[in-house]
């Protein structure tokens, strides 16, 4: 393992891992994947988004090239709506990595 614990492979043990070990497995495996293809999806929707319609929206789950959006207001889904395809085609633009096709607007 490097000096941060994040290394390529699972320490070689033959009895349990220790929680610091494991969580770093944890973090490579799991975790930082999923950073590095979705974490700048969540930067861009903050600087995209309008102050007063970001403070009513948030990000609910990535999936499947799915943004799921979760809406406060029904006046603040209808504003979303509207600018929605701008909105993906920006998110395209600038994470073309997460490969998002879809923007889906929940009630909260």
């Amino acid at each position: 393992m490097n000096s941060a614990g994040f290394g390529k492979t699972r320490p070689n043990t033959d009895g349990p891992l220790q929680l610091g070990q494991a969580l770093s497995v944890y973090m490579e495996q799991r975790v930082l994947p999923k950073y590095q293809k979705y974490g700048g999806v969540f930067d861009a929707w903050q600087q995209l988004l309008p102050d007063e319609l970001a403070k009513h929206c948030r990000i609910d789950a990535i999936k499947a090239g799915q943004l799921t959006v979760a809406v406060d207001s029904p006046a603040y889904m209808h504003e979303l709506r509207l600018c929605s395809g701008e909105l993906l085609e920006q998110l395209q633009q600038f994470c073309p990595k997460a490969r998002i096709r879809k923007i889906k607007l929940l009630s909260e």
